[in-house]
């Protein structure tokens, strides 16, 4: 009896849960939709930011994954299987995600909005044309090797392509915000952006502090669900009686 209201408890809080990550990301998506600024008002935000999130998020649960499961020694219980599945999670939606940098670039020039229309040519020739190249690399063309079985299956190929998908996300929140911003409808308020060195522990230091409570969280809280133990075992031994 136990189990089975775990088990109706875990199912509607995962009911749950979809629609607030839909919600949440969407609110933030219109929260840059509504601006004026040219790279922020567009339509195509809302699920092309749902989109990003879950192909970001399945990144970073591989990036921390495997190395757990090297580590750990939890080859039994993360399974080449659930790897293969995130693989193929990462590329759907690394698929959407391109899909969403190719409507934004086709209605940049279709609308014939002069200024959408710049803030795409800068984005390409400007002076951070080479963080556009490289999001691009990584988001679009890097994970493509993701449609090879063989990729699939190896496990430091995996790695090596969901580190290089988390940076290409965070590049893409660098060309959202820092190119959108640093030419605008002014050209006597154009200028460039130069992280300082409090930019960069800020950024080192939310680093250090999510490691630090991800190795809390492994030292005194089981690693593993004990449900999915539970369910793994029953799993096991029916197999063995079959």
């Amino acid at each position: 009896m136990h189990w089975h209201r775990y088990e109706t408890a875990s199912l509607l809080l995962a009911g749950l849960a979809t629609p607030l990550v839909v919600s949440v990301h969407t609110v933030v998506s219109f929260d840059f939709s509504v601006g004026q600024i040219a790279g922020w008002h567009a339509t195509i935000f809302p699920p092309y930011f749902v989109a990003g999130a879950i192909y970001s998020g399945f990144a970073m649960v591989m990036t921390l994954a495997i190395p757990i499961r090297k580590f750990y020694k939890l080859e039994d219980f993360i399974t080449m299987r659930h790897l293969g599945n995130m693989a193929k999670v990462m590329l759907a939606t690394g698929l959407i995600v391109a899909y969403g940098y190719m409507m934004e670039t086709f209605m940049a020039f279709y609308s014939g909005n002069q200024f959408d229309r710049f803030t795409i040519i800068n984005r390409m020739t400007g002076p951070y044309a080479v963080m556009y190249w490289s999001l691009i690399a990584c988001n679009i063309v890097i994970p493509q090797l993701l449609w090879s079985p063989r990729v699939r299956s190896s496990v430091p190929m995996l790695f090596v392509i969901s580190l290089i998908v988390n940076v290409g996300m965070w590049l893409e929140r660098f060309v959202i915000v820092v190119i959108s911003l640093h030419r605008d409808f002014l050209p006597s308020s154009w200028g460039m952006y130069y992280p300082t060195r409090w930019d960069w522990t800020t950024y080192v230091g939310t680093i250090g502090l999510f490691l630090s409570l991800l190795f809390l969280f492994l030292r005194f809280l089981p690693v593993i669900s004990i449900y999915e133990m539970r369910a793994l075992v029953e799993e096991t031994q029916e197999e063995k009686r079959n």
